[in-house]
């Protein structure tokens, strides 16, 4: 009884081995690769899979999903005999998992020594201004070249990116210096630009407040002149609406007379000769109230002066 248990011991064993071997589970995007006598077969794919225990062996399990690998920083010289260090970024997925298994030995140090080489002979083509300016077209030009060497390898490589592109300590100095050079003349234009339109904002606002002032008092002048019209038109139809007399026209004639002699500096003034008629006016309104008594006890009578301009000196006054 004991070998035989112990036998059959064995061979339960060996069959949950087999049974093991036997049964393959291959994740969702996965797959794997299988040999026989150390010869390719077939490729497993997700889901499970039956193989021949301890004759078909699992050689690789491959991930199918899509892949970033870094690359660390590579020293590459531009055109301008400048060495950069640039940082790169690989998205790939692997689309031939036999080829990528036969094909290369390592994929992924293939492609990390591939884009190497390339970025080498891209960026050796451009000077360093032109490389830190045009990540899009190095870009561009690396999937492109890598693309179409790892196709056979059954990779596909999705998308390139230049992380970052560091030029010599020496050149970022030059570069910053520029670059304040640059904003400090920004700043001075803008400055003067902003002092030029202050100042023509000024002068246009003088120059509109002056063309107002002169519109306003042009506009005052004109109606003062108006209203000064307006009076005299009034007081010239209140006159002749009240229709004066001669003799009140004499006397208020005369009343003017004793202003124009005011001042101390008339040394010399002239009587107009309407003054004889003002003065006929007034004798007239005087002979109506009755004789005066004269020589021959006649009715007296006013002369009247002669016509015309009379020149008479106004006494001076002595101490």
């Amino acid at each position: 009884m004991g070998p035989i248990v112990i036998v059959l011991i064995i061979l339960v064993v060996l069959v949950f081995i087999a049974l093991i071997k036997t049964i393959q589970v291959i994740p969702q995007a996965s797959a794997a690769i299988v040999e026989r006598f150390g010869r390719y077969t077939r490729t497993l794919n997700a889901g499970l899979n039956i193989v021949v225990p301890f004759i078909d062996t699992i050689r690789n399990r491959i991930d199918l999903r899509e892949q970033v690998v870094p690359f660390p920083p590579q020293p590459v010289i531009t055109q301008d005999n400048l060495v950069v260090n640039i940082d790169t970024v690989i998205y790939y997925q692997v689309t031939d998992a036999r080829a990528a298994t036969y094909e290369v030995a390592s994929y992924i140090q293939a492609i990390e020594q591939l884009t190497v080489t390339t970025l080498r002979n891209i960026i050796g083509g451009m000077d360093l201004e032109r490389t830190l300016t045009s990540r899009e077209e190095i870009n561009a030009a690396l999937r492109g070249v890598l693309d179409e060497a790892t196709g056979k390898w059954g990779i596909r490589v999705n998308r390139v990116e230049l992380k970052a592109i560091e030029p010599p300590t020496s050149i970022q100095d030059s570069m910053e210096k520029q670059m304040r050079a640059d904003r400090d003349k920004r700043a001075a234009i803008l400055t003067a630009e902003g002092i030029r339109q202050s100042q023509i904002l000024t002068a246009e606002g003088e120059k509109q407040s002056a063309i107002l002032r002169a519109e306003g008092e042009a506009k005052a002048a004109a109606l003062k002149a108006e209203g000064e019209a307006q009076a005299i038109r009034t007081v010239f139809e209140s006159i002749h609406a009240g229709d004066p007399d001669q003799k009140l026209l004499s006397y208020q004639y005369l009343q003017m007379l004793p202003k124009i002699a005011e001042g101390d500096a008339n040394k010399l003034w002239i009587v107009p000769s309407e003054i004889g008629d003002a003065l006929k006016g007034l004798s007239g309104a005087i002979g109506n109230f009755g004789p005066m008594s004269g020589g021959s006890g006649g009715q007296g009578t006013v002369p009247a002066p002669a016509t015309g301009m009379e020149r008479r000196e106004k006494p001076s006054i002595t101490d």
